[in-house]
């Protein structure tokens, strides 16, 4: 087999590693809080938003901004702490080498 068919076969079984594990991680859920539990987000590994949590002692209508503002940092936590958890898979995956446009 020539080098190129050595390396296109590689690939192709990084690719099914790399499908597989895109299909492990969306059965994965990440949960985050902000207002010391008041707002939880729970999101997928595939960045689906499952659930969005509001505590009832969070919520006055004086207040609204503060309520955004606790949704939109659970949010950005859990959509960061996903891409940390395939950040790790990935790096697992190609032995610690950085593939961009990847992930």
């Amino acid at each position: 087999m020539t080098d190129m068919g050595k390396f296109l076969k590689q690939a192709q079984q990084v690719q099914k590693k790399i499908t597989q594990m895109q299909e492990e991680l969306s059965d994965k859920t990440i949960e985050a809080s902000t207002g010391g539990g008041m707002v939880k987000v729970v999101m997928k590994g595939n960045h689906e938003v499952v659930s969005i949590t509001i505590d009832p002692e969070v919520v006055d209508p004086e207040d609204i901004e503060m309520l955004e503002e606790l949704v939109l940092a659970a949010f950005n936590e859990a959509h960061t702490e996903v891409d940390d958890m395939i950040k790790k898979q990935m790096s697992s995956l190609t032995g610690g080498i950085s593939l961009p446009g990847l992930f």
